[in-house]
């Protein structure tokens, strides 16, 4: 994922000097994150991707505004969840649900450290098992705090919840993976470590 840094200097670049460069390496660098987000969000591809290409029309439209902007990589994110929403609000006007209790997401990668877990492909079998069934919020949330690595307070924001909530599912979602791949992290850890004395 692109740093902090680098999305300020990219931002400072498009709105300062209408760089096209800088705005097509902001769009690379953050494109798949949010398309997954945004294919999550209405369970389809094609208007995944016509969300993405609005919020990125929006952002080169407005760019004079940009600097305004405090976290340009939270904003985008809001942004795609907007965009998502209006955009099933559309399909389904007459049907008042609630869209993120309905997702049905299908992640496909977690990050931990091989090295340092010694995790085998079959526990990454079994840990990918466990993530796919987690309730949908619950595996919503764990998949932006720690796959697209948004903050507590960033997961929070895009989602319209409260950090408690955040910190809550994400407990739930590692207690859940850690019970179903019976093993617990820390004795892993110190079982395959030798600490130097």
């Amino acid at each position: 994922m692109i740093t902090a840094n680098t999305i300020q200097t990219l931002q400072t670049r498009i709105a300062r000097f209408d760089d096209q460069q800088a705005y097509k390496e902001l769009f690379t660098s953050l494109y798949s994150y949010l398309f997954q987000f945004a294919k999550t969000l209405v369970k389809s591809k094609e208007p995944a991707e016509e969300i993405i290409s609005d919020v990125f029309i929006k952002v080169w439209e407005k760019r004079k505004e940009l600097e305004k902007i405090e976290n340009l990589k939270l904003y985008l994110y809001v942004s795609t969840r907007n965009h998502a929403f209006n955009y099933l609000d559309k399909q389904k006007r007459s049907a008042a649900t609630n869209h993120l209790e309905e997702l049905q997401n299908n992640f496909t990668s977690l990050y931990f450290d091989p090295e340092q877990l010694l995790i085998t492909a079959d526990m990454l079998t079994r840990i990918q098992k466990a993530i796919d069934q987690l309730p949908p919020k619950c595996k919503m949330i764990f998949k932006l705090a720690k796959e697209d690595g948004l903050k507590y307070k960033e997961v929070a924001e895009v989602l319209n919840i409260s950090i408690k909530t955040v910190e809550n599912q994400l407990a739930i979602a590692l207690h859940k993976i850690g019970t179903a791949v019976s093993f617990d992290i820390q004795k892993t850890l110190s079982s395959s470590i030798k600490h130097p004395r």
